[in-house]
């Protein structure tokens, strides 16, 4: 547990959550995003190679706009590998 919050600190002090590369602890750091949808992204990830920008993250499950809005600045999605 105490290695979650250290990984959620750090999150907010060394900037954004790159969800085409963040493991699933990273993933959990973000606000709103516990164990079920982390691994959701992660699937979606592996399905899809990698999501392009951080608005497709509305392609998966569970998150929409409003969380965008509330997490926009702690995310962003490095480009896809070819």
């Amino acid at each position: 547990m105490k290695l979650l919050l250290l990984l959620m600190g750090a999150v907010f002090l060394f900037g954004a959550v790159d969800i085409n590369k963040a493991d699933k602890n990273e993933l959990m750091g973000i606000k709103g995003v516990g164990e079920n949808k982390a691994e959701l992204i992660i699937e979606y990830r592996q399905a899809h190679k990698c999501f392009k920008d951080i608005q497709e993250l509305k392609e998966v499950k569970g998150f929409g706009e409003k969380f965008l809005e509330k997490n926009q600045a702690n995310l962003t999605a490095s480009e896809c590998k070819k």
